[in-house]
């Protein structure tokens, strides 16, 4: 078992679980993801409806660029499938394949519809012919408490930026119910708040002109560094199409 417990551990590294762990870790949360590295975004050839990229992204391009800003948050990331959930007296226990044992006060169930490591939870499933869903309240909320589900697993659409804004949902649906101190992630201009005699609210954050203008120009250079060359490595085709070893 880890030595720590942490605050949230979400099971599933496709852009939901990414984006639910990079509100909650910069919410001051400790987050954790299990991750297989198998999203389902890496069959995508080439992904032209995730707004804000005129002409399209890379796919895994797009992966590795909101992993770094998990990373960057904060965000622990553990290579393996989780094989068994548990609930304790103050959270849950999660088992990987390789025997590792977590534990944490929050779940996020962000995986593909495959549930069946919850299963002794008892949790109540929806099955669609060969898959299955945990049903959820319209914040992503599950009939367990400190258990939420996002993305595919809570029956979203299959398109990334749906996955990816249920993800955020969640992560912030997650932090308020917590106790942590917290009123809106923002980075707002100086004085935004205090020019109008209000504190900073938890969250929030002022920044001054050349703060602004530093982490503008950081921004642009490790874009750049990202998009200087193109993306190596090819998508993963469906496990139901068979290999053609034909000559």
């Amino acid at each position: 078992m880890a030595d720590e417990p942490e605050d949230v551990l979400i099971v599933g590294g496709g852009v939901a679980g990414l984006s639910a762990a990079i509100f909650t870790a910069r919410a001051d949360m400790s987050t954790r993801i299990i991750s297989t590295g198998e999203s389902i975004l890496n069959r995508n050839a080439h992904l032209e409806n995730f707004p804000g990229f005129p002409a399209g992204i890379n796919p895994r391009l797009l992966l590795e660029l909101m992993r770094a800003q998990a990373r960057r948050a904060g965000v622990w990331f553990i290579d393996g499938r989780a094989e068994s959930v548990e609930r304790t007296g103050d959270g849950f226990d999660v088992t990987c394949d390789d025997g590792e044992t977590y534990d944490a006060t929050y779940l996020v169930a962000s995986s593909w519809s495959d549930p069946s490591y919850l299963d002794g939870l008892d949790l109540p499933l929806i099955d669609r012919g060969s898959k299955q869903f945990i049903g959820t309240d319209d914040r992503g909320r599950t009939e367990v408490p400190g258990l939420y589900a996002a993305g595919r697993l809570a029956e979203q659409h299959h398109q990334a930026i749906v996955a990816a804004g249920h993800g955020a949902q969640v992560g912030l649906t997650l932090v308020e119910d917590s106790d942590v101190d917290f009123y809106h992630d923002w980075t707002a201009p100086e004085g935004y708040f205090t020019e109008r005699g209000r504190e900073v609210p938890p969250g929030c954050e002022e920044i001054d002109e050349d703060e602004r203008t530093r982490r503008e120009e950081e921004s642009l250079e490790v874009m750049r560094r990202y998009f200087e060359q193109p993306m190596p490595g090819e998508p993963t085709m469906h496990p139901s199409v068979a290999d053609d070893d034909s000559d």
